[in-house]
């Protein structure tokens, strides 16, 4: 029978074999760990010896995960960061907030000017010193994601529908034009295919309001190059359209709909909420008092 009662060289295998699964591979592996392709392979194979299944193929074909992989890093990973969090949740205890915050944010929430998130980063450096935030940008899907594996303590993104899934703290609210190019006249603007991608706003706009659907864009500046061109119109934040406004040229279309949602602080709260968190999510709220009141629909 396998003994599955891990000592402290299987835990830092399973470190390890965790980063060579998030890195994509061996090689990638080595730089991030500071370690020998040889040592690498020997603690996955301790890894998987004492599992007693393999967990990741390897050799001329590249790397990759077997199924039998693929549910240990993900297992492995939460335990992992479960073992992390002992020592702050400790030290919050005696009323020191150390450790790591990681924060997930929505593609260019950050360049919204009521966001005021490098003032929340400030403060919480004021009354916490010793917690370290780990920043990262992710798509909506990458962040949802995030938050069900237990990956970010807090994201930053809309919130279009209603769902008991997660906790959301409104901070403020962001609105969704359409535009088009400057090159074009107006009445030809409004019959310009609109650039899709995958957004329940660009899939209303074209089911409510009859635009053509357009060519695809993975991120909002594509959807500004393609708009730019003066073939196409494209559904974007207005604080985003309005930077962009200064690089292309871009305007807002004459009778856009707008479509109107809240920012907001999102959690899972089907996982330990930490004393870090909390006091980040205190803040966050403290300085967006009052942006996030009023509420609105898609008009």
């Amino acid at each position: 029978m396998i003994k599955l009662d891990f000592d402290e060289k299987d835990l830092r295998s399973l470190r390890v074999f965790c980063s060579v699964a998030q890195a994509g591979g061996f090689a990638a592996a080595e730089k991030q760990l500071l370690m020998s392709k040889a040592s690498i392979s020997r603690h996955v194979r301790e890894v998987e010896e004492r599992l007693g299944v393999q967990l990741c193929e390897r050799g001329p074909a590249g790397f990759r995960l077997t199924p039998e992989g693929e549910v240990a890093v993900k297992l492995a990973s939460s335990a992992l960061r479960s073992l992390e969090r002992i020592r702050p949740e400790i030290d919050a205890v005696h009323g020191v907030l150390s450790g790591c915050l990681s924060i997930g944010i929505g593609e260019h929430a950050t360049s919204h000017a009521d966001f005021k998130f490098p003032q929340a980063l400030a403060r919480l450096r004021q009354r916490a010193p010793n917690v370290k935030p780990e920043i990262s940008v992710m798509t909506f899907t990458e962040l949802n994601q995030a938050l069900r594996e237990n990956r970010v303590d807090i994201a930053i993104r809309g919130k279009y529908v209603e769902d008991g899934e997660f906790r959301y703290l409104p901070l403020f609210k962001e609105t969704h034009r359409v535009y088009v190019s400057t090159l074009v006249a107006e009445q030809e603007g409004k019959g310009l295919p609109l650039v899709y991608r995958m957004h329940p706003y660009v899939q209303r706009a074209i089911e409510k309001w009859g635009y053509e659907r357009g060519p695809a864009a993975g991120g909002l500046e594509a959807i500004g190059v393609l708009i730019a061109t003066g073939h196409y119109q494209g559904l974007l934040p207005t604080h985003f359209g309005n930077l962009l406004a200064k690089r292309y040229p871009l305007r807002l279309q004459a009778d856009s709909p707008a479509f109107i949602h809240p920012i907001c602080a999102v959690t899972n709260p089907a996982h330990p909420f930490t004393h870090r968190a909390e006091l980040f999510l205190e803040i966050l709220e403290e300085l967006h008092e009052g942006l996030s009141e009023s509420s609105g629909d898609a008009q």
